[in-house]
């Protein structure tokens, strides 16, 4: 029987020994039992509150394809604490013949999947619960709940029995300078852009030595994040003001606000960095600046609720020199977003978007598909492939091989077996034997398909789909779909000022994802998906483009 572990350690009071020794406990067993140990996975430093677990996903990932018929690990609450994943993993690896056993329950059963998996939910919310407890003794003392501002360093303290104090801060004198002075420039008028810029122009080190982005200063109103709404910059706690609750649907935790009664407020005089008149005089901006009729007309539309690609390429054009998204500058042009906020980029040149769309659409029908490129794509896509396929075949052939083989060897312990041969170990023998017969026939009947060809016009078939499409794109009743189609085709544009004039422009696509567009019917209205099985999908990208004449594509 093939067995893998599977092992994980939260981040509380553990260190990696605890996956060691799940890993050599459960190896014991499997070896007890005359199994095979296919692989061990394990997920040091994650919270089986989440099934968000590279290893995890790895190992659910095999199961489907059929590589084990057991799970071993130490306890049920390893695999997952969560009452529901607990549930849909035994559902999953029922429904492959996969069993689940752990050291300390036994052979997992429904029965173990509805108690376990409650008691562990049940855990996990007790924990919760004591360790908020906790904080807000801490918080009531004047400690940190938390995290360490920007301003303040960790405070090495111990109690009179020498036990550390956790929890206490004390003033970074540099950075504390820092903050004056964001609130200073913000108070006299100035953005928090342009805030932003001078500290990075000044070689001012921003929150964890990063450079400062004008978000960072500004914050969050509702949530009260960012420099300028930080309260203990005026000597106050305030703790509690958002809570976590998972996502059902991603697993991932995600931060909700508490409503104001809820919030624990202490006065932490010792902590205070900005004097009250400035601080004062920094909220009083702010309201003025939130209650203005643009930003109340700009949230009122709820816009981040309805934001889409309004341009041909909105969200694929890169800065090449700090790879940050270039933003929208007056109507027409197209800038380094991060040279513009912060200054942390020297990249500060306009494009207009009007050359950058033309230059791409250009290249994707005049230089993507040239007959003696796609004919060197399509040489070493077969070579690939072929290559790929004799690897496959001599497997099959050893597997086949080594079939006859035991084929063999069992009619001959049957044989025995009928003329009266009995032996210790005979039936562990042959359990083992046919086990492994049994293995390689589900392996060979499940080889790959043949190799796919790709069509010899390929070609010609994409430039006249690519050119309908650019035509579809001055028509109003299917520029959407054209624009769609054409986005897919498209991974990222990166573009680079050049010393003289001009700009490279490099362009990055799927092949794979443009041979389906060009072999799909004509008059379809979505590219399909297929044309190269998933097999064969490999992450093979095309790259060009100088200024706005584009070279070839280097494949």
């Amino acid at each position: 029987m093939r067995a893998v572990i599977y092992a994980r350690y939260s981040s509380d009071r553990q260190s990696e020994a605890s996956i060691e020794d799940q890993v050599r406990l459960c190896r014991e067993r499997i070896e007890r039992e005359g199994w095979v140990l296919v692989h061990a996975y394990a997920d040091p430093a994650l919270s089986g509150a989440s099934a968000l677990r590279p290893q995890y996903q790895a190992l659910l990932e095999q199961s489907r394809k059929g590589a084990f018929d057991i799970v071993v690990a130490e306890a049920l609450d390893r695999l997952s604490r969560d009452q529901e994943d607990v549930a849909a993993l035994y559902k999953h690896l029922s429904f492959s013949g996969i069993r689940i056993l752990t050291l300390a329950e036994g052979e997992i059963s429904e029965l173990h999947v509805g108690l376990k998996g409650t008691m562990n939910a049940l855990f996990l919310k007790d924990l919760a619960q004591k360790t908020r407890r906790g904080l807000e003794g801490r918080v009531r003392k004047g400690f940190s709940g938390g995290g360490k501002a920007f301003g303040y360093d960790i405070a090495r303290e111990t109690d009179a029995a020498g036990e550390p104090l956790r929890g206490k801060r004390c003033i970074n004198e540099a950075e504390a300078e820092a903050v004056r002075r964001i609130f200073k420039e913000f108070a006299a008028g100035h953005s928090p852009r342009a805030i932003a810029r001078s500290l990075n122009k000044g070689a001012v080190p921003g929150p964890d030595g990063k450079p400062w982005q004008d978000t960072t200063i500004r914050g969050h109103a509702t949530r009260r994040t960012g420099i300028l709404r930080n309260d203990l910059y005026a000597g106050k706690l305030v703790w509690n003001k958002q809570q976590y609750r998972k996502d059902p649907h991603t697993g991932r935790r995600l931060a909700r606000p508490n409503p104001s009664s809820e919030w624990i407020i202490e006065d932490v005089p010792d902590l205070r960095i900005v004097d009250d008149a400035l601080w004062q005089a920094v909220q009083s901006r702010l309201d003025v600046i939130r209650s203005s009729d643009r930003v109340v007309k700009a949230r009122s539309k709820r816009f981040w609720e309805h934001r889409r690609a309004r341009h041909l390429l909105t969200g694929l054009v890169f800065c090449h020199e700090c790879g940050s998204p270039l933003t929208t500058v007056g109507k027409d042009y197209l800038a380094c977003g991060k040279a513009r906020r912060s200054g942390a980029c020297g990249n500060r040149r306009s494009i207009k978007r009007a050359h950058v769309e033309e230059t791409v659409l250009s290249s994707l029908k005049n230089n993507l598909m040239k007959p003696a490129l796609v004919e060197e794509f399509i040489r070493g896509f077969h070579e690939e492939v072929n290559r790929h396929q004799r690897i496959l075949e001599q497997d099959t052939h050893a597997k086949r091989r080594r079939l006859g083989e035991l084929t063999r060897r069992l009619d001959g312990l049957y044989e025995a077996i009928a003329e009266g041969l009995r032996t210790p170990g005979l039936k562990a023998k042959l359990e083992g034997l046919e086990a492994e017969k049994s293995a390689l026939a589900a392996q060979i009947e499940a080889a790959p398909p043949p190799a796919p060809r790709l069509h010899p016009n390929l070609a010609a078939l994409y430039r006249r789909k690519v050119e309908s499409l650019h035509a579809a794109l001055d028509a109003p009743e299917s520029r959407t779909e054209a624009a769609q189609i054409l986005r897919g085709l498209i991974e990222r544009i990166a573009v680079r000022p050049l010393a003289s004039s001009g700009f490279e422009i490099e362009l990055i696509g799927e092949i794979a994802r443009m041979i389906d567009v060009a072999l799909a019917p004509q008059n379809a209205k979505t590219a399909p998906e297929g044309a190269v099985p998933d097999a064969y999908r490999s992450s093979v990208k095309v790259v060009a483009g100088r200024g706005f004449e584009p070279l070839t594509f280097r494949l």
